[in-house]
């Protein structure tokens, strides 16, 4: 007998191994719930979190009934997910862990044969999703719509735009002071195009919110993409940075919305890379052709 009355394994060794590693993660997904309604300040969502922390737990004595050992969380895990919810806003957080629990529920359905209340717990774990998605609302998701358009547009915009500067003017300083411009500009633009995109639509979303997302959005992303030409001298490798952020940007971007709203990664990626690069090669001959029939020589 175990200390607090809790008998050895009563099952074979390796399916024994098997339980202790989804205890684990258990034990773990109860201290992050826990960790993540501590965040929360509205209260119907902190009492669905803790609802499904002492489900988490629930599962976890279940199976230190068959292991009969206890098992530490790992605070590692619970940390990191508590630090993603704080930085990436809490929908990411609970979603990314939720997708690793989608597999956990693939397990749950082989062990049924041996463990009977591994059923009661594939429904719980589905359920889940489903709490989820009633419980969150996020500002940055109900307006992810105008970040896409911010981003996009200076994606698109800027790697076409810095690519034919960067043929024609050769000068990283008049390459960035010109991109700089052309950003603000292009960025206010936006934010006014989007503003009146939503006043008109009735989307139900705050037009003057959307429109400093999606200008916001274009601004920072425009920032990030010039800053190699202030702080390189020559164009061909600051161009280069510029297209590694670009893509950058396109995977960090992507791997957050489909995450967020559950799309496809590998397509929204392909698309947006493909869109993008196919623009600045072509701004790239645009300016190369400029550069040679205009004769322009800076």
């Amino acid at each position: 007998m175990l200390a607090g009355g809790e008998e050895q394994c009563v099952l074979k060794p390796e399916l024994c191994e098997r339980l202790a590693i989804l205890q684990k993660g258990e034990i773990t997904e109860c201290h992050i719930y826990r960790k993540l309604a501590s965040l929360v300040r509205d209260q119907r969502n902190r009492s669905i979190l803790l609802n499904m922390a002492d489900e988490e737990y629930s599962h976890y004595r279940t199976w230190m009934r068959y292991t009969g050992r206890e098992v530490a969380p790992d605070h590692v895990r619970a940390g990191f997910y508590s630090s993603v919810a704080r930085i990436f806003g809490l929908t990411f957080g609970v979603k990314l862990m939720e997708k690793r629990e989608s597999e956990a529920v693939a397990t749950y359905r082989e062990l049924v044969a041996f463990v009977p209340e591994a059923a009661a717990m594939v429904q719980e774990e589905e359920d889940h999703e489903q709490l989820i998605l009633a419980m969150l609302d996020e500002k940055s998701l109900r307006y992810v719509g105008s970040v896409v358009l911010g981003i996009n547009d200076a994606l698109v915009e800027f790697t076409g735009s810095l690519a034919g500067f960067t043929l024609a003017l050769q000068n990283n300083q008049l390459i960035g002071a010109v991109g700089l411009i052309m950003g603000i500009a292009a960025s206010l633009s936006m934010g006014a195009s989007e503003y009146l995109s939503q006043k008109s639509e009735g989307s139900g979303n705050n037009p003057l919110t959307a429109a400093f997302y999606t200008g916001g959005a274009y601004v920072l992303t425009v920032f990030a993409l010039i800053i190699p030409f202030f702080l390189m001298t020559d164009p061909l490798p600051a161009y280069a940075v510029t297209l590694a952020a670009a893509i950058l940007i396109i995977v960090i971007f992507t791997f957050y919305t489909s995450v967020a709203k559950d799309l496809p990664f590998w397509r929204r990626f392909g698309e947006m890379a493909a869109i993008s690069l196919g623009i600045a090669a072509i701004s790239f001959v645009i300016g190369m052709l400029v550069r040679i029939y205009l004769n322009v020589d800076i």
